[in-house]
């Protein structure tokens, strides 16, 4: 409004016009009265202060109130290549990395050696895991934890109830799996976390292996899925042969299976 000023920025009377409440009362809220508070006003606080998410969620956080969702700022949407950068240092070990309805984004060579992630396959990793042959036929831990994929799939599903990418999921499942409704049907709920899994390679023989599910806070549209050798069957060693010359001139050839 009119002159420059000494300080930048506006004032206190200005945020609360822009963000259409009364003066006195965005006063009130940075003093932390107790007052009521309707997310709709502090996204409109957000908007006026250009608050990033994460002070976005913050400032809901200081209401009382539950935060957003995350959303990924224009500044992380190129984190990719760090992250393909994580995962291949992650060599020999296999990871991969998910979006938020269990599609494939990137995989390190070891997953595609150990879990026979390809590119013929659905790239979804729910979806491959209830049909495709090669992973069934080498996870000999698979009915173990299919329980436990459906019900970490389920609690990811009932955070977004209406979200189409997972409804199109979930009927794919649905239309190819009667083992995935058998499980569904239990309503189990489980979190994303640890899955021990047991492979056995048809080159390497058995591996054991504990997968660990992480999420990016500046990625949250994204989950980081690192396989950690467990003592083990020597799997580690065998890993590490797999991902060697000669390793992968063996792995080229396996036998059924």
């Amino acid at each position: 409004g009119g002159a420059r000023r000494r300080t930048p920025g506006l004032r206190r009377e200005e945020v609360a016009v822009l963000a259409g409440v009364g003066a006195s009362w965005y006063q009130w809220l940075e003093q932390g009265r107790d007052i009521s508070v309707s997310p709709q006003v502090l996204d409109s606080v957000a908007r006026v202060l250009r608050l990033s998410n994460a002070e976005r969620r913050h400032l809901y956080v200081l209401a009382g109130l539950n935060p957003p969702a995350y959303e990924v700022e224009a500044g992380d949407q190129q984190m990719c290549d760090g992250l393909r950068r994580l995962i291949d240092t992650w060599m020999p070990f296999p990871a991969h990395i998910m979006d938020p309805y269990y599609n494939c984004v990137m995989y390190n060579d070891a997953a595609a050696i150990v879990l026979g992630m390809r590119p013929e396959n659905t790239q979804n990793c729910v979806v491959d895991f209830f049909t495709d042959p090669l992973y069934r036929a080498r996870s000999s831990s698979w009915e173990e934890n299919a329980a436990t994929v459906v019900a970490q799939f389920r609690a990811a599903c009932s955070e977004c109830p209406d979200d189409e990418g997972f409804q199109e999921v979930f009927d794919e499942l649905k239309a190819v799996s009667p083992e995935f409704v058998e499980l569904w049907e239990r309503r189990d709920i489980r979190a994303q976390g640890q899955i021990r899994k047991e492979l056995e390679h048809p080159v390497a023989g058995l591996l054991v292996v504990e997968s660990t599910a992480m999420k990016v806070p500046a990625r949250p549209d994204l989950t980081v899925v690192l396989h950690t050798p467990l003592a083990e069957a020597d799997t580690a060693a065998k890993l590490e042969w797999l991902a060697s010359p000669q390793g992968r001139r063996g792995a080229m050839y396996p036998v059924a299976g």
